[in-house]
This record gives structure tokens, C-alpha cells and sequence, in this order.
């Protein structure tokens, strides 16, 4: 894998019926917006605030292997946001795991921002996290 100076990490989580089957789904894009790596999960049964945790802790490991200088991440979840920028605390004792281990792996990034943005903005992330649920985590024959 080559370095990148910066990476941008979109992330979406899903579950379907809140908690339910549930899925995460990455998307990685160098400086230029060009897709680098997307990542599809199947998480089984979770909550949607868990899943959203499991795409970012999954989209900051799979950054990390970059080595880049800066990591923008952009997702659809402000509760999770705010939660990582310190704005909200994590209380949820099944939450905080999943909060630790997310900022574990951001302070181990540089210069990693935390943007929330509308859910029409993060298409790709949530394309993939429902994906990740529809095929359970198989392969698809063609990679959409």
C-alpha cells in the first residue's frame, strides 16, 4: 500500500430494526476524491449507534494502513461526531468499548477531523453498510 498525504474515511453503519441485522460500510478516497478502499461488514445483530461505531473503528484501522499525514472522517451520525470530538460523553456501558477503542485509534493518526455530514452526502458508506447486510457478508460475484 502506498502513503497518502491525506485520506478522506466516509463511514455509515446500519441496522435494521434498531437492534437488528447490521452492517458497516467505508469508503477511503485520497486528497483528489479518488477511491482508494471500501470496506463492506456484516456485524450481525447490533444497534445503529454500534454499527456506526464498528464502520468508523474498521474505516480508522483500514486508514491507518496508509500511513497518512492527515485523515478527514465523514459520516451521517452527529451523535457520534460529538461523541469523538469531545462535544457529548459516551455513557452507554455498551457504547464505550467501542468509543474507547475509536479513540485509541485516532490518536494514533495525525491530524484526524471529524466532519458530520447530511446522510445524502455519504451514499457510498450507506450503499455498502446495507449491502454488507443483504449478502450477510458474502462475496458478491462481481464487486459493485
Amino acid at each position: 500500500m502506498t502513503p497518502h498525504q491525506k485520506l478522506i474515511v466516509e463511514t455509515d453503519g446500519a441496522s435494521r430494526g434498531n437492534p437488528g441485522l447490521a452492517g458497516a460500510g467505508v469508503v477511503i478516497k485520497d486528497e483528489q476524491g479518488r477511491n482508494v478502499e471500501t470496506i463492506g461488514k456484516f456485524l450481525g445483530v447490533t444497534t445503529n449507534n454500534q454499527a456506526e461505531y464498528h464502520a468508523l473503528i474498521t474505516g480508522l484501522e483500514a486508514a491507518a494502513r496508509y500511513e497518512p499525514q492527515s485523515v478527514i472522517v465523514r459520516m451521517d451520525s452527529e451523535l457520534l461526531v460529538k461523541q469523538m470530538t469531545g462535544i457529548y460523553r459516551v455513557r452507554h456501558p455498551e457504547i464505550l468499548p467501542l468509543f474507547s477503542k475509536a479513540a485509541d485509534l485516532s490518536s494514533r493518526l495525525p491530524n484526524v477531523t471529524f466532519v458530520h455530514i447530511p446522510r445524502e452526502k455519504n451514499p457510498g458508506a450507506d450503499r455498502i453498510a446495507n449491502m454488507a447486510i443483504d449478502t450477510r457478508g458474502r462475496r458478491l460475484a462481481h464487486d459493485e
